[in-house]
């Protein structure tokens, strides 16, 4: 697990792993590949960081990671969302969402509910127990972005943001090149 403690800094005062710089350092060609080979493991160790901050304020409080996406979904929406949608926003299987669902069910935070489209489909939808959990659930994670975020200026968050839906962005045109074209050597 990374922690600040073991990072360094470049001269213009940047952060950087030097254990991703040595690694990357032999399997790059040029600075500007190790450039990018650093950001990519920059970019995981924060989504790592991130993950685990979710991670420990959502099971503390009894529902995974996964359920706690689900169940804002549902809190966010004010309506019952199949199966389908909800895996396709949260970019998962149904199986995955269906035992997520069937987990918070049992505990009383959501419910199936027919929908009135489709008599052969049910809804997931979010009980007054789920919406009374989430908003119990704010503060401390308004609270935690906030430490999580310590020392970022708005201007540093919206570039921030940007350049992470660049990235996901990039690897949609590859994957879809990929399998329309297949992997080049």
């Amino acid at each position: 697990m990374n922690d600040v403690q073991n990072y360094e800094r470049d001269e213009d005062g940047t952060l950087y792993d030097p254990r991703v710089r040595e690694a990357m350092g032999r399997f790059a060609d040029g600075d500007d590949q190790l450039l990018a080979f650093e950001a990519a493991g920059a970019v995981r160790t924060a989504y790592h960081a991130v993950e685990r901050l979710r991670a420990q304020g959502s099971e503390g409080r009894g529902v995974s990671a996964g359920a706690l996406d689900l169940l804002v979904r549902l809190g966010a929406a004010g309506r019952g969302i199949s199966i389908g949608d909800l895996a396709r926003a949260a970019g998962v299987s149904s199986r995955n969402v269906t035992g997520l669902v069937d987990t918070l069910e049992r505990d009383g935070l959501v419910r199936r509910v027919p929908d009135p489209d489709d008599r052969r489909s049910v809804l997931a939808e979010i009980t007054p127990e789920g919406q009374a959990w989430i908003e119990a659930f704010r503060k401390p994670s308004q609270l935690a972005m906030r430490s999580m975020f310590q020392g970022f200026t708005p201007g540093d968050l919206v570039a921030f943001r940007d350049l992470c839906l660049r990235l996901a962005a990039n690897q949609n045109r590859l994957a879809t090149h990929l399998r329309q074209n297949g992997p080049r050597s």
